[in-house]
């Protein structure tokens, strides 16, 4: 990544900012978005910064820093073998990983999917960050988990002149018969610059809220707003630029659309899929480094057909629930045939109890390798505390999960008997320090 093409895609950004503010000297914004408009210019300085910054240290972005979270969960854990091992560890010397995947940054204390999250990751030792990719009304592409989460995941709420735009503006509970408040904000209801304007924020939302300023509250207590105060938003390509600084690789998800398809009556699903590979080929991505994601097995058939350079790796995320068909090998291979090779299903999925209670793979899991697919799992260290059995994404194992030391006995089956290629997490250090621990590149 050349200096030249960083100073071209801040230039570009600052001209839409730029575009922003002079709608607000000709009386467009209230004072209140004007100062939305002078944060949202600071957050991009801040961008421009960072990326300089990580450029300059380029030489030494293959160390990690795992923090003492990865031994506090070893000393929680029941004693055995792979306690006694894991105690061994040091952690003085430890480095990135592709079998550490970010999911949405580090988003278990740093607002998900802004700058600040995906540094937190890399520093963490994620070898490869994730990217979920949704479209603005102009039809570019911002890193978002989901088209219409941004009035959880973001200020929007409190500017009036955007919260206004949202398809269901923010509406205040009533205390008095219960009624929660309302709120459903779009990113293809504002545009990239307006987009641009938002800061991220920790995602949760006070559903009893009387004012746009206590909607946006509402973290999880296991969760943090230690590390809030800053949420710098990226378009896609900005994150494409931004991983390259950080020397990290690619997985971005094609997130499904919550709007009719084509959208405004010409966008397709194609040209969205097509956009989102594109912007690799435009930055010189060596397509060996991306892992696009989608949950609509036709998005990932469709690079498989129409862009071959991306197949090999292209994710189907499978959320459809365990049945004798759905877990079959007959089902796996079907999706051998079509072209699929990396299957990702959340971590229940590929774990089950044996005769004796002890934690083991799923048929689920046998099928896929015997059919020769890759697996990953998601996500780690989305949960919150184990003491009462993980909850959704442990739903197969959960007698088994009573501390959360036990995160770490479920990453060594799925790593050492399931045999998966990576594991996102919330909290990627986690992942990292049992990869370095047990010699997995």
């Amino acid at each position: 990544m050349t200096s030249r093409s960083i100073t071209a895609t801040l230039i570009l950004a600052g001209s839409l900012m730029a575009a922003s503010s002079l709608a607000g000297a000709q009386g467009w914004y209230s004072n209140h978005g004007q100062d939305h408009q002078e944060r949202a210019t600071r957050g991009l300085e801040r961008l421009h910064e960072k990326l300089a910054e990580l450029k300059q240290r380029h030489q030494r972005r293959a160390d990690a820093q795992v923090g003492p979270r990865p031994q506090w969960l070893v000393d929680d854990m029941d004693d055995g073998p792979l306690k006694t091992r894991l105690q061994s560890c040091r952690t003085d010397n430890m480095k990135r990983t592709d079998f550490s995947i970010g999911h949405r940054g580090a988003p278990l204390q740093f607002p998900e999917h802004t700058l600040e999250s995906y540094v937190a990751a890399a520093r963490m030792g994620a070898g490869i960050l994730e990217c979920d990719v949704a479209f603005t009304k102009d039809r570019e592409l911002v890193c978002r988990h989901a088209q219409n989460d941004l009035h959880t995941t973001t200020n929007i709420v409190t500017i009036p002149e955007l919260n206004a735009k949202c398809t269901q503006p923010f509406v205040p509970a009533d205390p008095a018969s219960g009624t929660p408040a309302q709120a459903e904000c779009r990113t293809s209801d504002i545009t990239l610059a307006e987009f641009k304007r938002l800061e991220g924020k920790m995602d949760a939302a006070n559903a009893m809220a009387t004012t746009p300023q206590e909607y946006v509250k509402g973290t999880a207590d296991w969760r943090t707003d230690l590390y809030a105060s800053r949420g710098t938003l990226l378009s896609h390509r900005e994150s494409i630029e931004l991983f390259q600084s950080l020397g990290v690789k690619f997985t971005p998800e094609l997130k499904t659309p919550v709007v009719e398809m084509p959208y405004e009556g010409e966008y397709s699903q194609q040209d969205y899929a097509r956009q989102m590979l594109q912007d690799y080929r435009d930055a010189g991505v060596n397509p060996r480094d991306v892992w696009p994601q989608s949950f609509q097995l036709a998005d990932v058939t469709f690079w498989i057909n129409e862009m071959p350079d991306f197949a090999d790796q292209a994710v189907f995320l499978d959320e459809s629930p365990i049945t004798p068909e759905t877990s079959s090998l007959a089902y796996m291979e079907g999706l051998y045939a079509q072209g699929v090779r990396v299957l990702a299903p959340a971590i229940w999925k590929m774990l089950t109890l044996d005769g004796r209670g002890e934690i083991v793979p799923s048929e689920y899991a046998e099928n896929a390798r015997a059919a020769g697919l890759d697996l990953i799992a998601w996500s780690m260290e989305r949960s919150g505390p184990l003491a009462n059995g993980g909850g959704w994404y442990y739903q197969s194992v959960n007698d088994a999960i009573n501390n959360d030391g036990d995160m770490l006995t479920v990453i060594d089956v799925l790593a050492q008997d399931v045999g998966v290629i990576g594991i996102f997490s919330d909290w990627p250090a986690t992942t990292t320090f049992y990869a370095n621990c047990m010699g997995i590149k």
